[in-house]
């Protein structure tokens, strides 16, 4: 289902998706196809995007289109205090 629908079906409220295909560009990632999973209420909303896993969000359908940033994990390097003393 494209966004432009899901907007029309669920006006001024947010949706719990399923991305089923998006594609990456400029650091963004661009939501092309979705499955509505369910209506959320504006209460809940926060608590559902917590809860929501892997290819799963909730979006607010008064947005135009579905545009994410795309952040890379920066992990923290374990110093190990023995390994480094000569």
């Amino acid at each position: 289902m494209k966004w432009s629908e899901v907007r029309k079906l669920y006006p001024n409220q947010f949706v719990k998706l399923k991305v089923l295909s998006s594609y990456i560009k400029s650091g963004q990632e661009f939501i092309e196809d979705i499955a509505v999973i369910k209506p959320v209420s504006d209460e809940l909303a926060t608590k559902e995007l917590l809860q929501s896993k892997g290819d799963e969000l909730v979006y607010h359908t008064t947005n135009e289109n579905i545009v994410l940033e795309v952040r890379q994990d920066v992990g923290l390097r374990r110093f190990d205090y023995h390994e480094n003393q000569a």
